[in-house]
């Protein structure tokens, strides 16, 4: 461990991100850092699937929410794998590299996905493996990204590639045919991997005991995941696990966008998609909260009440941090019909949301 690290789990045992570092020292150094040029966040924990074999592209195409059957080499996007009432079971960043897909998930649900793909598997020429002992995910995150990727012999990767949503009633024909989000990827010549072009940075997936020759190869400062997070939280991105719940739809989070094909044919839970999406009007909606009265030390946990004035809950916070310039910030899942100037309480913190997209 780099000099000066904190530990996640020395601050919060019970933390998924428990095993991988929390700052360097100086967090809000280290999101000045992210923000405005280029730093190296160790993101080993997520857990990695590899599937190889002929069949594995129309395979996860007929079982998610993407547009999987065309995916060009070399070549990433984002899935989700829905319950059949629509609400999201596993949300994965997807990578093809001509010979093997790799899906990269939250921790703790490499093994329910694998679970899930591999009562799947049927007769189809697939093999899905849980290769996260094998492999670390690690993300250069910052504006500068594209330099350090051209010191790592990758060179400047092309900016994700999204397709609009369209709106309710849309024209059949109207969606592409091609995944609804396309990052571009490509070899890490000397580590044995790949570097996936993302909204933050790259995301840089290579066996697990090159972590200290990347590093060295990169040449840019090491931020914790406490920064990470403070700037996944002021762009309002969810993760899986945080603000999701067992009844969260793609639409509340956000996730229609990056991962949800809204033409590609059949799929588990693909009815409740397209009626939420003709209506309309999801139950709930996230939002960036900003929180009053309280230090660092007293930020919510996730799963806290959002409540109002009089104790009513309207719904419950995911993340909560602290930004080098926005102060105390939280994202919350909240009721759609919670008004953008609704007065509201977060435990003991004054909490006003954020309307700006």
């Amino acid at each position: 461990m780099a000099s000066g690290a904190v530990p996640v789990a020395a601050l919060d045992p019970d933390s998924p991100d428990s095993g991988i570092v929390a700052h360097y020292g100086d967090p809000m150094r280290e999101q000045r850092t992210l923000a405005t040029s280029v730093g190296l966040v160790d993101r080993s924990n997520r857990g990695v699937l590899a599937v190889p074999g002929e069949d594995r592209l129309g395979w996860l195409h007929s079982l998610t929410t993407q547009y999987l059957t065309d995916l060009p080499p070399m070549t990433g996007t984002e899935l989700l794998v829905l319950s059949p009432h629509g609400h999201v079971e596993q949300h994965a960043v997807v990578t093809d590299d001509g010979a093997t897909t790799w899906l990269d998930v939250e921790p703790g649900q490499a093994q329910p996905l694998l679970d899930f793909l591999t009562r799947m598997r049927f007769l189809l020429r697939v093999e899905p493996t849980d290769v996260s002992a094998d492999f670390s995910l690690l993300s250069l995150v910052g504006p500068d990204a594209d330099e350090a990727l051209i010191a790592l012999g990758v060179g400047p990767l092309l900016p994700p590639d999204a397709v609009a949503v369209p709106g309710p009633k849309f024209a059949a024909g109207s969606v592409p045919a091609r995944p609804t989000t396309r990052y571009s990827v490509g070899a890490l010549p000397d580590l044995g991997g790949w570097a996936r072009r993302m909204p933050y940075g790259a995301d840089l997936l290579l066996p697990r005991g090159a972590e200290a020759d990347l590093v060295a190869a990169a040449g840019v400062p090491l931020a914790g995941m406490w920064a990470f997070e403070a700037l996944r939280v002021a762009d309002r991105r969810p993760r899986f696990g945080f603000e999701t719940d067992h009844r969260t739809l793609p639409a509340e989070v956000g996730w229609t966008a990056p991962a949800v094909h809204l033409e590609k044919g059949c799929y588990r839970g693909q009815e409740t998609i397209a009626r939420v999406h003709h209506l309309g009007r999801p139950p709930r909606r996230l939002v960036l909260l900003h929180l009053d009265g309280i230090t660092t030390e007293e930020l919510p946990a996730p799963g806290t009440a959002v409540t109002t004035p009089e104790g009513r809950q309207v719904g419950f916070v995911g993340t909560a941090a602290r930004h080098f310039e926005l102060g105390m910030i939280a994202l919350a899942l909240v009721r759609h019909n919670v008004a953008d100037d609704a007065a509201l309480r977060v435990g003991e913190a004054a909490a006003a949301i954020d309307p700006g997209e």
